[in-house]
């Protein structure tokens, strides 16, 4: 990262797959959360019966993370961690069932699909313990933005819950959306009174991005706090433009041009190089709220270094030019022929690339 000058390294450390971050306040998060008996695998990826019947755990103690904090400084990187809330969290309830809607026992998911339950933000014990960790999270790294993840929360687990459905009429809140974002407001309050800075993806303001959602449950008549920094993945770019227009700061990573584990079929080095993130047609006067891009390297289906680094380069110098070049300088056969040089750098290492022929098929 820091040879490309890439200056951010966003780190998703929780999932409902896993929990991977010590806190010290809720050991069972590490000692439950942190493993699963079998994982998914298999060609066919998320319809996949196929289990690898293997234990699979791990998580990072806190000197880990400060050595790592410490190293990316350094090399004037800094590291954005995301604590993803309210979704995304089976692996904590797996931990303390109390947090989750159903309030029963459930096991750390094997498969990789939409969460089995989600925080019951109704509860004030649940909304303490997220302010714990957080507070653990902010001891660890000194970034201002905090990411709070907030995508893919299936509401049909508040529809389901009675004191979920009892918070919403006390508060007037018509809407799951209204719920999601009267929450996630709580934590942007609680993340400024410590200094900090709230970002999430761009399901936060609301937007109707999966099809398991009731288009009814995503309309919303709250409003994000402006502070918010909106991390773009999916939808129609004009929710993109939408947030700008309303004073957003916003990352745009389009999940279509910037998944790293994304085949080359699907995004070339071509395609990677050529991604803009200012979006086509958004006004002059909005494009300062475009502040950066990203490129995600979602670790499901990578089951060994090796396949990691073939997904990840050479494309990641592709993003590296994307997010510090200007558009009118971009000159994709200048950066091709440049590229070897970095691929030697690379391959020493040993960094297992893949090969340009393959990476770039035209």
């Amino acid at each position: 990262m820091a040879r490309l000058k890439m200056n951010i390294f966003h780190w998703h450390l929780v999932d409902d797959q896993g929990w991977r971050i010590e806190i010290k306040k809720y050991p069972m998060l590490t000692e439950i959360g942190s493993k699963r008996r079998s994982t998914q695998i298999g060609p066919m990826k998320w319809k996949s019966p196929v289990q690898s019947g293997e234990p699979h755990e791990g998580f990072y103690t806190q000197d880990e993370i400060r050595e790592i904090v410490e190293y990316a400084s350094e090399r004037y990187i800094t590291i954005v961690p995301e604590i993803e809330m309210p979704g995304h969290s089976t692996a904590a309830i797996a931990a303390y069932s109390w947090l989750g809607t159903l309030g029963d026992p459930i096991e750390v998911p094997i498969v990789f699909e939409v969460a089995k339950d989600v925080y019951d933000v109704s509860d004030p014990k649940v909304y303490r313990f997220l302010t714990d960790v957080l507070d653990e999270v902010m001891m660890l790294f000194p970034s201002e933005v905090i990411h709070i993840g907030g995508d893919e929360v299936k509401y049909d687990h508040w529809k389901n819950s009675e004191s979920v459905r009892s918070f919403m009429a006390e508060k007037s809140l018509k809407t799951p959306a209204d719920l999601q974002i009267y929450f996630t407001n709580s934590i942007s309050r609680y993340l400024q009174s410590k200094g900090r800075r709230m970002m999430g993806w761009n399901e936060i303001m609301g937007h109707n991005l999966h099809d398991y959602q009731a288009t009814a449950d995503t309309e919303t008549k709250e409003e994000l706090a402006g502070e918010t920094i909106i991390h773009f993945w999916k939808g129609d770019i004009e929710l993109a433009e939408n947030a700008a227009n309303k004073g957003y700061q916003i990352v745009n990573s389009l999940h279509s041009f910037t998944y790293l584990d994304y085949d080359y079929g699907s995004i070339s080095l071509k395609d990677a190089y050529l991604f803009e993130p200012v979006p086509e047609g958004l006004a002059p006067e909005f494009h300062d709220k475009i502040i950066g891009t990203g490129c995600q390297m979602w670790g499901e289906w990578i089951p060994t270094t090796g396949q990691m680094d073939f997904q990840v380069f050479p494309r990641i110098a592709a993003y590296a030019e994307v997010g510090w070049t200007m558009k009118e300088n971009k000159d994709y056969s200048r950066f091709k022929m440049l590229l070897p040089n970095l691929l030697n750098i690379w391959e020493k290492q040993p960094v297992y690339f893949a090969p340009l022929e393959f990476a770039d098929p035209e």
